[in-house]
């Protein structure tokens, strides 16, 4: 039994996604989020930029004694996991595996499509980590730099988000019978996405994907928080306004959350 708590790290709102589905998964670990809010997105920034904030995060969250990390974040996980993975000694996640994973097990064509942020897709993290499984997919990828900003402005159901949807993602229509959401703020836009794609494209969100190989990781390293520890407090950090990412966050996961600002 470990009672220390998990550490989340993303660019800005979008590793939400993934809180939500720990939520529902695994709602007896504690949980400390940091949104790099004020920088986001990352996916148009430099790789070493987007290193150096990567660690920057890290950083923080192991000054709050942590006992995994995830990096919520697939710019992120693209540019710098492995790099961190190899260096800290307590479990490190990334996004990407488990949703190329699910990925393969869900499409019946083997056609696969990825949307991503511009260095995620730069990157090309996602065919490779899917054609190393499974060497006969065909990947699709798909560059959406206009679909975080969306997010981070809290315009998730505007029509200015349902027409940048519907004109960036119709070079996939019809080619895929499976989306990777490549991007853990592309979930927000998943009612949109799931319209312009067809109802029959499975869409796979690689942050609820992640949780499943959280899980996994605990019961392997049996660092499980004690059920009986009924106390279980969430701490959640911003380097951009509190009051804008409490709005999103509570907005998305329905419960009342406290937000605090910190500079890194």
């Amino acid at each position: 039994m470990d009672n220390r708590p998990i550490g989340f790290l993303d660019s800005g709102v979008g590793g939400l996604t993934v809180i939500k589905e720990m939520f529902k998964q695994l709602p007896e670990e504690e949980i400390i989020f940091i949104g790099d809010q004020a920088r986001a997105p990352y996916g148009s920034r430099p790789a070493e930029q987007i290193r150096d904030y990567t660690w920057q995060m890290v950083n923080f969250l192991l000054t709050q004694n942590v006992k995994m990390i995830v990096i919520a974040c697939n710019t992120a996980t693209a540019v710098a996991w492995k790099e961190i993975k190899e260096q800290l000694t307590i479990p490190v996640l990334g996004v990407v595996l488990p949703g190329a994973s699910a990925a393969i097990k869900s499409t019946q064509l083997g056609k696969i499509g990825v949307i991503g942020t511009p260095m995620t897709v730069k990157s090309d993290i996602y065919r490779e980590k899917i054609q190393r499984l499974a060497p006969d997919m065909q990947v699709e990828s798909l560059s959406c730099p206009k679909f975080a900003p969306i997010v981070e402005s809290n315009q998730m159901t505007s029509s200015v988000a349902k027409k940048v949807v519907y004109e960036t993602l119709s070079p996939l229509v019809g080619k895929v019978d499976t989306l990777i959401l490549g991007c853990t703020h592309y979930p927000l836009l998943k009612p949109i996405i799931q319209n312009v794609m067809g109802r029959s494209v499975k869409l796979i969100d690689s942050g609820a994907e992640t949780v499943h190989d959280v899980s996994v990781l605990l019961n392997y390293f049996e660092i499980n928080r004690n059920r009986k520890e009924k106390q279980v407090e969430h701490y959640f950090y911003t380097t951009a306004s509190p009051k804008g990412f409490k709005e999103i966050a509570e907005q998305w996961m329905r419960r009342k959350i406290t937000v605090e600002h910190i500079d890194l």
